[in-house]
């Protein structure tokens, strides 16, 4: 938010510098991010009257002005055929120095000596509040002789200040100005004080307002009449464009400098505009279509709310006009909006059409209900001191829907975490921020939380407000208890350190892709609808469409984030990881899994020295899975699976202790390509769940004796799995075989149809002495003959 200081200082007192202002706001959490004087260029102009024009006796395109500035007069040359005799203008004497940093001199026009130039608002260095071709014309009441910069309100500072979500109040002058009053105690806060007509039954012909919705508490609707269109006032227009707003007209004008003065944002309606002779709030319809004021169709849906009237839109509520009823030159009725919206509605609505007004932005980070009747009463005044038209009443359906909140405050709470307990202080900080109490009991107060600050709602943040205005630099610095102890880490943390370690070790970058995802990538996965994971838990507060999802599973971030390195031009292979929370619906509860993710792609370009290369695999990537579990001592198996976003025969589950952990599979071709994505591409998700229950991966002391190898052939059927016969091999083998390797599949010639061949390499060991050979030989026997009991042929 920008903020002007003159304006500022319309409101409260400041005691001190900008700079001073500026370190003392940033001290106290309203962070001010710059500090800017307006077209710091321009200087040495002043204000002057037009007392005679006449051509150029040589030139019949210019004209000669004579200027009066006060006891100052000068002669003028101009091209500009907007100025009348008696028109007030900036006029810059030689001397000036322009927006640009031209200095002004006397020049000769073909026999008439120009003692410096009368200027337009681009030479000024405000382009945007001309409002005709020309000179800028100034209001007949402005004093003559004056610096241009003080009549025109530009020898000004403007603060560029960042306000948090949960300070709504903040986004208006007067919520900065009692910040300020609340810093610096000296400083009187002299707030507003506007005259508030009573609420009229009926606007002549106007049948009312009516609320159809919990979404609009109060709504109250002020008319204008005799409305006459036209610029307001240069230093209103000036002071708009300060504060980062674009003039437009005095109407407009002046709505926008409520907003900026109470926080409460206003639209004006041309009342020939309007379908019918009355206003509803009501939710949209799904496929609603609304023409708003920046000329585009919106498309709505029934979590919008719209302002209507004879059964048609006029406005998104709390975010945008309608075009229809759009103020213009032809405006003779005004019927002015004040209304108090749901935030967390228009914050939605705002985020999904991606219009981010100054409206919706305040809207979206509450507004005080109780500020609608004060904005639309000094709107109504301020038009009718332009001169814009004659208010003649207003309206109101509803009304603010905020209970009184009291909040307790002891001194043993503010003891322990400011270092004092003096509530007298406390009191005295929190009346200046409009925070306060009746009591007087120095161990415990209750305070009464005005209607503007909805982030106050337990004793830490009235602690928080002490704090903060008192000083962080005044609570003393003192050491934490002595810890009986030694600080530990949490299993969790140890498992993610360990899948770090062991992934990064294996060539893999770590990822942190969002929690919120589109529901069309979720849909990309081909889940069935009863699969849990098919149906994400939505945000009633999105930032976009594209976010508006809960993730069930971490595949759509791990494929995005492939699918961005790859169109940022990255070609080779792209090995990336993931540890994070899926959520998932449980009735009306959400269920929060921790999962490991990973994706493997092999690259748009292998090429080498030495020949393409293939990279990687699904049994490298399974060697990869194996490594992550082993490094926390977990043994992990891979049996079939099917998943539905999985390639046929390239989809496994994995296993541990018995237990399905997840899968690992071979992406779909027809997803592949949909996505664009060059195949194959290699996913894995798992529970995270083990690895926090596991341990360190366990050692033992070098071999002193040599292993004794022999092999081993096995014809099974092709249904059966080689792990399997591992497992067998492993139970029969004895307490001296020590490791199974398998090194050949064979199919063909002598075996049979339906069957395989599997050779395994199996190695004895003993850890005391070196084995003869014939001992190896009497183990191997035997474990040959209980296969053969079992019906497993040996070649």
């Amino acid at each position: 938010m920008l903020v002007s200081l003159n304006w500022l200082k319309e409101l409260v007192d400041i005691p001190v510098d900008a700079q001073t202002l500026a370190r003392r706001l940033t001290d106290t959490g309203t962070e001010v991010e710059g500090v800017e004087i307006p077209v710091p260029l321009f200087k040495g102009a002043v204000t002057a009257k037009v007392e005679s024009i006449r051509l150029h006796p040589e030139r019949p395109d210019l004209f000669v002005l004579s200027v009066k500035a006060g006891h100052r007069k000068g002669t003028c040359i101009t091209a500009a055929k907007n100025l009348s005799e008696g028109d007030i203008v900036p006029w810059g004497p030689p001397g000036c120095v322009l927006a640009d940093g031209t200095e002004v001199s006397t020049r000769d026009f073909q026999g008439v000596v120009s003692e410096g130039m009368v200027l337009s608002a681009e030479e000024i260095g405000l382009p945007e509040i001309a409002d005709e071709f020309g000179i800028l014309r100034l209001e007949p009441d402005t004093a003559l002789g004056e610096d241009a910069r003080k009549a025109l309100g530009l020898d000004d500072t403007i603060l560029e200040v960042s306000i948090t979500p949960n300070r709504g109040d903040l986004l208006s002058m007067v919520g900065i100005a009692r910040e300020v009053s609340a810093v610096f105690p000296e400083a009187r806060f002299k707030g507003l004080s506007p005259r508030v007509t009573p609420r009229a039954e009926k606007l002549d012909d106007f049948e009312g307002v009516f609320l159809s919705d919990a979404g609009c508490p109060f709504y109250a609707l002020g008319s204008i009449d005799n409305v006459r269109i036209m610029p307001a006032p240069v230093r209103a227009r000036i002071r708009v464009l300060l504060s980062g707003m674009r003039p437009i007209s005095n109407v407009v004008d002046a709505t926008n400098l409520v907003m900026l003065l109470v926080g409460q944002p206003l639209h004006a309606f041309d009342d020939s505009g309007l379908p019918g002779r009355e206003i509803t709030v009501r939710a949209a319809r799904d496929g609603e279509m609304i023409l708003t004021l920046d000329g585009k169709t919106r498309i709505l849906d029934r979590e919008d709310l719209l302002i209507t009237s004879g059964g048609k839109p006029i406005g998104l509520a709390g975010v945008m006009g309608g075009g229809e009823s759009e103020i213009s030159e032809k405006t003779t009725r005004v019927l002015l909006e004040s209304a108090n919206f749901d935030s967390i509605r228009i914050s939605r609505t705002s985020r999904k059409l991606g219009i981010p007004s100054e409206a919706a932005y305040r809207f979206s980070r509450f507004v005080d209900p109780f500020k609608v009747e004060t904005a639309l009463a000094i709107a109504m005044d301020i038009m009718a001191s332009w001169g814009a038209g004659e208010p003649t009443g207003w309206i109101a359906s509803g009304a603010p829907a905020l209970e009184e909140r009291h909040v307790p405050l002891t001194s043993a709470v503010l003891e322990k975490i400011i270092g004092t307990g003096d509530l007298e202080m406390a009191s005295g900080i929190l009346a200046r921020l409009g925070i306060n109490t009746d009591d007087r009991d120095p161990s415990r107060r209750f305070y009464k939380i005005p209607s503007y600050r909805p982030d106050i709602s337990i004793e830490e943040d009235l602690v928080e407000e002490v704090a903060r205005i008192r000083g962080y630099d005044k609570i003393d610095s003192v050491l934490p208890p002595v810890m009986h102890t030694t600080g530990d880490i949490t299993d969790r943390m140890r498992a993610e350190r360990a899948v770090r370690s062991t992934a990064m070790a294996r060539g893999y970058s770590e990822v942190v892709t969002y929690c919120f995802v589109s529901p069309a990538s979720i849909s990309a996965l081909r889940f069935p609808g009863s699969d849990l994971r098919s149906s994400p838990v939505a945000l009633s507060n999105p930032l976009s469409s594209d976010m508006s999802v809960m993730r069930t599973t971490l595949a759509p971030g791990l494929v995005q984030a492939v699918q961005k390195n790859i169109r940022s031009g990255w070609r080779m292979a792209i090995r990336i990881f993931e540890t994070g929370m899926v959520f998932y619906r449980k009735g009306d509860e959400v269920e929060e899994v921790f999962k490991l993710g990973g994706c493997v792609c092999p690259g748009v370009d292998s090429r080498s020295p030495w020949g393409e290369q293939e990279t990687e695999d699904f049994h490298s990537v399974a060697a990869d899975v194996e490594a992550i579990f082993a490094s926390r001592g977990i043994s992990v198996k891979l049996v079939p699976g099917n998943e539905p976003f999985g390639h046929a025969g390239k989809t496994a589950r994995v296993m541990a202790d018995g237990r399905d952990i997840g899968y690992l599979l071979v992406l779909k071709p027809e997803i592949e390509a949909e996505l664009e994505l060059p195949a194959p591409l290699f996913l894995f998700e798992l529970d995270m769940e083990p690895l926090v229950q596991g341990g360190r991966a366990l050692f033992g002391e070098i071999r002193k004796f040599p292993p004794v190898y022999r092999d081993i052939s096995l014809v099974v059927e092709d249904g059966v799995y080689s792990s399997d016969i591992l497992m067998l091999l492993r139970e029969l083998g004895g307490p001296l075989l020590e490791d199974v390797r398998l090194f050949d599949i064979y199919h063909g010639k002598g075996i049979p149809e339906g069957h395989r061949s599997l050779a395994y390499s199996l190695a004895y060991r003993d850890p005391e002495r070196t084995l003869r050979d014939e001992e190896v030989d009497d183990i191997h026997g035997r474990l040959r003959e209980q296969l053969s009991q079992k019906g497993i042929r040996i070649r």
